[in-house]
């Protein structure tokens, strides 16, 4: 193996703990998500609990952070949905060739989304505009998650690239020696 992709592997646990702690914040919102719709729920058929108007906002807000840092975890894995059909019909250095193009469209798209998505972060929409049922809060944590979904497809698309460039110049023997 190259002496640089052995150098470049030891970057390996920085992925593997930014995997885990987006993990962990994607569970918390889950349980976040769970825990206010439950007391909304409750808010709505049991007649001594309150039903607050913030509730639906703050679900929403949840799912999206949860949808797009899923979506950076699903980048990692390699888990996203893809047409493979023809792959086996197609030589291997064709299909790894094309795989290298698809990660810099990714890449691309993530670069997008977080200088863009930071520009409507920035954006008077965003600084002085407010949600409807919580006039304190300010609508900039409505945007942040696509510049935060641009840093992650950044991120891990980095680590799918390395690994796709890595497959051409090491045999697969030599993977499982690693």
């Amino acid at each position: 193996m190259p002496k640089i992709f052995q150098t470049l592997d030891k970057i390996r646990p920085v992925y593997d703990v930014t995997y885990k702690v987006v993990m962990f914040i994607c569970k918390l919102l889950l349980i976040t998500d769970i825990l206010v719709t439950s007391y909304a729920v409750l808010g709505r058929y049991v007649p001594f609990i309150p039903d607050p108007s913030w509730t639906e906002q703050v679900v929403l807000t949840c799912m999206v952070y949860m949808a797009v840092l899923s979506a950076t975890l699903a980048i990692r894995k390699n888990a996203h949905i893809r047409m493979t059909a023809l792959d086996r019909f197609l030589p291997k250095k064709l299909i790894m060739s094309l795989d290298v193009l698809s990660d810099l469209a990714v890449m691309a798209l993530g670069v997008i989304f977080l200088y863009y998505g930071w520009a409507v972060c920035q954006s008077p929409l965003a600084k002085f505009g407010k949600y409807e049922s919580m006039p304190w809060l300010s609508r900039f944590w409505m945007y942040f998650p696509i510049p935060v979904a641009g840093v992650g497809m950044i991120i891990f698309e980095l680590e799918a690239l390395y690994n796709h460039i890595k497959a051409f110049f090491v045999k697969e023997e030599e993977v499982g020696k690693v």
